[in-house]
């Protein structure tokens, strides 16, 4: 059956489904050679056409994969199978900040455990949703200020904003946020952050670790990122933040003129686990052995136990699944840190 240019033109380009679900062009190409899908139509000129079907479909996916499930394990699955699997919204336990089942117990969290953080506080969630879902950026910043004001900084990174994303990437799926609502969502919250943390920054030395903050290539997102930024400026620490894909090379390059002591990088699902680790592998070796990496975020090949003897030499990288394990990493570097 030979679809018309009308009925091409309705459908979804490539470039769209990776701006829509995040899900990159590369990565569609290799899941459907290897598992079948996504199916994709072609146009006159050959290019990759989807269906609003398939897109629903990738949506899911994207928050499976965000949620610790292997690319082998649900590409091929069909929706109902998908939607079966797709974990339900909860204030308590948002996902940005959760650790997969199979995180290890690190030093790292040890420490955050001894130093338990207080209970959440309940965002208003639903009421930040309907102002988004107005379009009223003014009064969704004033509603999250207001929050800050009440209860600080990090219960607003932590027990708001990343309630928040649950709720927002649910609704994306769902089909109920429209693309450009989440981008707004998005702009509000980064202005909102940057704001907050210059006043907590305003007057006050920063202290060491010096941390470099960016994502590698083919990882777009960086609002886990700003929120881990926060963090890192509540503990006083020198903060520095590149933005997003910054290649390998420029990481190096920037670590060793900024002098910094740590290079934190976040990590989604999304992106290829072998992908990953061998970024980490390639920066471990490449940077000086003084520099840290921390790496935090979503993908499970971060939290996996390393097979074989343990052995006495520090990591090739911190994994920090949750906000709060960045004030006990800060306090393992500070206490290790030479004295002056």
């Amino acid at each position: 059956m030979t679809n018309s240019s009308a009925d091409l033109a309705a459908l979804h380009t490539i470039a769209d489904v990776e701006r829509d679900t995040g899900l990159s062009k590369d990565t569609l190409r290799v899941w459907e050679r290897r598992y079948g899908f996504p199916v994709p139509q072609r146009d006159a000129l050959g290019e990759r056409r989807y269906d609003e079907a398939q897109l629903l479909r990738l949506r899911h996916l994207r928050r499976l994969l965000d949620a610790g499930h292997r690319p082998g394990q649900v590409v091929a699955l069909p929706l109902d199978a998908l939607l079966a699997l797709t974990p339900a919204p909860a204030a308590d336990a948002p996902a940005s900040t959760a650790a997969p089942e199979a995180a290890p117990p690190t030093r790292a969290r040890r420490a955050a455990a001894a130093q338990a953080p207080p209970p959440a506080v309940a965002a208003p969630v639903a009421q930040w949703m309907e102002l988004l879902r107005q379009h009223d950026a003014g009064a969704l910043r004033q509603a999250f200020s207001q929050y800050l004001m009440a209860h600080g900084l990090a219960s607003l990174v932590r027990d708001g904003i990343a309630a928040m994303n649950v709720a927002v990437g649910q609704a994306w799926i769902d089909g109920r946020l429209a693309v450009f609502e989440e981008h707004l969502y998005t702009e509000v919250v980064q202005g909102l952050l940057r704001h907050a943390m210059g006043q907590v920054m305003a007057g006050q030395p920063r202290q060491p670790p010096r941390v470099l903050l960016t994502t590698i290539p083919g990882e777009p997102h960086g609002l886990g990122l700003l929120m881990a930024e926060s963090f890192l400026v509540l503990e006083g620490c020198d903060a520095l933040a590149l933005g997003v894909q910054t290649p390998l090379p420029d990481i190096e390059a920037a670590a060793l003129a900024c002098r910094a002591d740590v290079v934190a990088l976040g990590f989604t699902a999304v992106q290829n686990p072998r992908d990953v680790l061998a970024a980490l592998a390639r920066l471990r070796e490449r940077l000086p052995p003084s520099v840290e990496i921390w790496a935090g975020g979503q993908c499970p090949a971060l939290y996996r136990t390393p097979r074989g003897p343990r052995r006495a030499e520090p990591p090739a990288f911190w994994p920090l699944p949750r906000l709060d394990d960045i004030a006990a990493a800060v306090a393992r570097w500070r206490d290790a840190a030479p004295r002056a």
